[in-house]
């Protein structure tokens, strides 16, 4: 194994340097070692050297002896061949009839399995594995937790940095939240987070963590610990795991853990409309169609181990949160949130009754500040108060926009406060049809506000005689009082285009 690894990381390196030195010194290994396995274009196999023992001479003797018709016990046959010449002990014997047992005289293997197919709804299985990852440009050690409803097969999973207790409850409520529904079982490993005891020689019940029976208890499920070292009896949940890593992880990079974990439930729920190789069946069509209904219902809330901490938002409409500020929508200004950290990099917000408001990832930096602009839309100023990006505003959306601003500077001192006024008239009309009164106004001369206003409403005077044209709802403000009545966009369209044909 050895030189397969030093033979993957000399062709990384050398790929990098192009240089056989410098390939040697960076990992610290011979040059002579990196020209020879430079020299391979294959990776070399690896050989399981093989060793051998005292008994390989004696092997078929053992068996006879096992057979009937002698049927000898360990100790007898050991007594026998120190008898033909055997000086060994006799520990390498019983590992060897240990073998033995499993082929002859109609000897039934420990590893035999009866398999039990559940009754829908009765049973879900759930683990987690690690794997290494690139997110954010590095790799990092991620843990993939999983669900499989053990009927239909449909499969749920999240991903998380952590693996302490907090970050195993959370997953095993969201996986059941995914697969819409919980099971009377739920089958899991043994880690102290969950089980405290298991000893299968011992009489006794299995001793559960409390935190644990008391996520269960919130979800209406029973707790089933496997036995240890037995993987077999969870074998459903421990497949997948594969599967995932060789045809999602391997060769893909995610920018944020969020992104790792909304690509990494479609990719599960795309397989799940694959047939299932043992039930023959889909397993989405097998759950909509029978077992969804047979599931007991979610909880109303989640069962949580630690208290949600407090933060109030600033007046900036902020959350402070370990040096870091996130904003939040400005309707939480000056309220009290609640929040917590989940598997290691989700944070989540809720209101004083504990309904889930929002969740975003952690940044990794301190003092750190993340804003969404859409936080600030209801306070956001619909046209800017900066003369310069008034300027910029009103060139940009209008195509008369610098041929208005031209004329009206040499007209008004202000020429960007008629500017501003016209582009708040964005929420009765379109900006074509400004665009094309903008024009008009310049070759009217009729570039103040008020003016533009009236040439506004003269247009519609003139059209009161004609068919009416249905019109958008218009919010009570100031400008619907001066303007009377707005029209459809194509009502302007075809005033302008008369305008422009009519001789001044």
């Amino acid at each position: 194994m050895k030189d397969l690894e030093d033979w993957a990381a000399v062709q990384k390196v050398y790929k990098q340097t192009n240089s056989k030195r410098a390939t040697a010194k960076i990992l610290g290994i011979a040059r002579n070692t990196v020209k020879r396995l430079l020299a391979l274009s294959e990776p070399p196999e690896y050989q399981r050297r093989i060793y051998g023992t005292k008994i390989d001479n004696y092997k078929e003797k053992i068996i006879e002896w096992r057979c009937e018709p002698f049927n000898f016990n360990g100790t007898r046959i050991f007594r026998e061949m120190k008898n033909i010449g055997y000086t060994g002990s006799i520990g390498p014997i019983y590992r060897f009839l240990r073998k033995v047992d499993e082929d002859i005289g109609g000897h039934i293997s420990k590893k035999a399995t009866v398999r039990h197919e559940s009754p829908l709804g009765d049973q879900a299985q759930f683990d987690w594995t690690e794997y290494e990852i690139i997110v954010g440009e590095r790799y990092r050690k991620v843990y993939c937790f999983a669900m499989i409803l053990a009927a239909s097969r449909k499969k749920a999973v999240c991903f998380s940095l952590k693996v302490d207790a907090d970050a195993i409850y959370a997953a095993i409520q969201e996986l059941f939240d995914d697969l819409g529904g919980v099971t009377l079982e739920l089958l899991i490993d043994n880690p102290k987070s969950l089980v405290i005891t298991n000893n299968p020689k011992s009489e006794e019940e299995i001793k559960y963590n409390p935190h644990a029976l008391m996520m269960a208890k919130n979800l209406g499920t029973e707790l089933n610990a496997c036995p240890c070292y037995w993987p077999r009896k969870k074998g459903k949940i421990e497949r997948p795991f594969n599967y995932i890593e060789e045809q999602f992880v391997k060769g893909n990079t995610f920018a944020t853990m969020e992104e790792l974990n909304r690509r990494g439930k479609e990719f599960v729920d795309h397989w799940c409309d694959e047939k299932h190789s043992t039930t023959k069946r889909i397993p989405n069509q097998h759950y909509l169609l029978e077992e969804k209904q047979t599931l007991l219902s979610l909880p109303k809330t989640h069962y949580r181990t630690t208290k949600l901490q407090k933060r109030i938002i600033s007046p900036d409409s902020y959350i402070n949160i370990n040096t870091n500020k996130y904003s939040v929508p400005v309707k939480y200004v000056g309220k009290t949130l609640w929040f917590r950290l989940t598997y290691g990099f989700r944070i989540e917000l809720y209101d004083k009754q504990e309904n889930f408001i929002m969740g975003f990832e952690a940044s990794e930096l301190k003092g750190d500040t993340r804003t969404v602009a859409e936080h600030y839309e209801a306070i956001a100023k619909k046209v800017s108060t900066s003369i310069p990006q008034i300027r910029r505003d009103f060139t940009k959306r209008y195509s008369n926009g610098l041929k208005y601003l031209t004329a009206a500077g040499k007209k008004f001192e202000q020429p960007t406060h008629h500017a501003r006024k016209i582009m708040e008239l964005q929420e009765l009309f379109d900006d074509s049809t400004l665009d094309s009164f903008i024009g008009i106004a310049v070759d009217q001369d009729k570039m103040d506000i008020k003016s533009f206003k009236k040439l506004l409403r003269e247009y519609h005077d003139s059209d009161k005689q004609t068919d009416s044209i249905q019109t958008k709802d218009i919010p009570s403000s100031d400008y619907s009082e001066e303007i009377g009545l707005t029209r459809d966009c194509s009502y302007y369209e075809a005033a302008t285009k008369e305008v422009i044909s009519c001789p001044r």
